[in-house]
């Protein structure tokens, strides 16, 4: 999987260079595209009951999918703007999210 987040942020690369698109891809701007997309994301969800979230119709399912692809493509943009490798960054914080919450005893 780390392979294909790489080829997939090269592609980006590339598709912004071809566009000419670089110069406005700080991480400023990132990370509020990001959230914008974020938004669009859950205004999909906004007026949904808990169950009819979890049974949504293969249109609405298709154009969620395409919410979280723009998520996704800018958080890789963003990480690859600073540096940071998303996988890395996510295994240290789950490893964070253990010590911080770990698994409560039995009864």
């Amino acid at each position: 999987m780390a392979d294909d987040l790489q080829s997939l942020t090269q592609a980006l690369r590339d598709f912004a260079q071809a566009r000419d698109w670089e110069q406005f891809h700080s991480p400023k701007n990132l990370a509020a595209a990001l959230s914008v997309e974020a938004a669009e994301l859950l205004e999909h969800f906004q007026w949904l009951t808990e169950a009819q979230s979890r049974a949504l119709p293969e249109d609405k399912r298709a154009e969620i999918g395409s919410e979280i692809a723009d998520v996704l493509l800018y958080l890789l943009q963003l990480a690859d703007k600073l540096g940071i490798d998303p996988v890395e960054a996510a295994k240290h914080k789950m490893l964070a999210n253990a010590v911080k919450y770990p698994v409560p005893p039995p009864a």
